[in-house]
């Protein structure tokens, strides 16, 4: 370990340079202007892609913007400044809008594609920390993410300005994103695979036991007949149906244990002499999510579905929920 490593002095360093990141976003919160909204504008009126480039340190908040605006309902993908010489051109169309990020604004990469580019009708989105520079007077659109020092001690390591460029692209998502009524469900169409895609995306009747799996009595059948369902259905509880095929109750493994404890001798009586009235329900539409925070609440193993109509169409168990990812 360095003999001048303190951990005290670490800690001075972090806030130091937190806190000049911080000051550097400031800044660039109070330097918005138009320039802003017209970056959205041709963001929202782009009829191809939105191509956002780069090179070093630069080039990877490139990547992470695209992917912010991919994933927001603004589509977009990443070109590498500097494999863009060399034949990704062919990528950018003159329906695109390229968003070119260089902090001097004088990356000799991105200076030879832009007026390619700008001569095939594609608009051009600049940022960087140099409104005067050939990028910058080359633009549609400038974004100026200067920042007066980064945070780094040498003033070398890019730090405070990638913070500032990074922030400006997160902004021009989330405007383009809500100019777009951009919802939960479109967010989640575009995480299918993750957790929050199942969250967002799985409704109730894509969980629920239906049909043949489903187990319902009437509240007149011996008791036995409900306890053949519970066991043949393996929910650990039963429906109890009118003739309508609306629920009237439920019978679980726990109420027949507090009938026996009631009653002794449970064999001559009916599923109504030991079912739970009036059970808690929800809609087959409804999240799946939604369902299991209603079941946590109330300490529920079960659940019936029922339409609008209030007629049976499945069941949740708190198992099948967890085996949808759902919780």
């Amino acid at each position: 370990m360095p003999d001048q490593f303190s951990p005290d002095q670490a800690l001075v360093s972090a806030r130091c340079t937190l806190q000049t990141e911080i000051q550097g976003l400031q800044d660039l919160s109070a330097r918005l202007d138009g320039s802003f909204g017209a970056a959205v504008r041709l963001l929202l009126d782009c009829r191809g892609r939105v191509v956002v480039s780069g090179l070093g340190k630069t080039g990877h908040i490139a990547r992470k913007i695209a992917a912010t605006l991919a994933s927001t309902g603004t589509p977009a993908f990443f070109v590498h400044a500097a494999e863009a010489v060399h034949g990704d051109l062919g990528m950018i169309t003159a329906a695109d809008v390229l968003i070119a990020l260089s902090y001097s604004g004088t990356g000799a990469e991105l200076l030879t594609i832009v007026p390619l580019v700008r001569r095939m009708g594609a608009r051009l989105i600049s940022i960087t920390g140099n409104p005067a520079s050939d990028l910058a007077r080359l633009a549609d659109v400038h974004l100026d993410a200067g920042v007066t020092q980064e945070a780094c001690p040498l003033s070398l390591a890019p730090t405070a300005s990638t913070t500032a460029s990074l922030a400006l692209g997160d902004a021009l998502a989330v405007a383009c994103m809500q100019a777009r009524g951009f919802g939960t469900e479109d967010f989640a169409r575009s995480h299918p695979g993750g957790a929050l895609g199942r969250r967002l995306l799985t409704h109730v009747r894509d969980v629920m036991r239906q049909g043949q799996d489903l187990p319902t009595v009437r509240e007149d059948a011996p008791l036995f007949r409900a306890l053949e369902e519970i066991s043949a259905k393996r929910m650990g509880m039963t429906a109890v149906v009118d003739a309508a095929a609306r629920p009237v109750g439920i019978f679980t493994d726990g109420d027949l244990r507090r009938l026996i404890e009631r009653q002794g001798d449970v064999r001559g009586l009916t599923v109504a002499a030991g079912m739970s009235r009036a059970p808690r329900s929800i809609g087959p539409d409804a999240l799946a999510a939604e369902a299991a925070q209603i079941m946590d609440t109330l300490r529920l193993n079960q659940m019936l579905v029922v339409d609008a109509q209030g007629v049976l169409l499945g069941a949740l168990h708190i198992h099948d929920l967890m085996a949808a990812k759902v919780v």
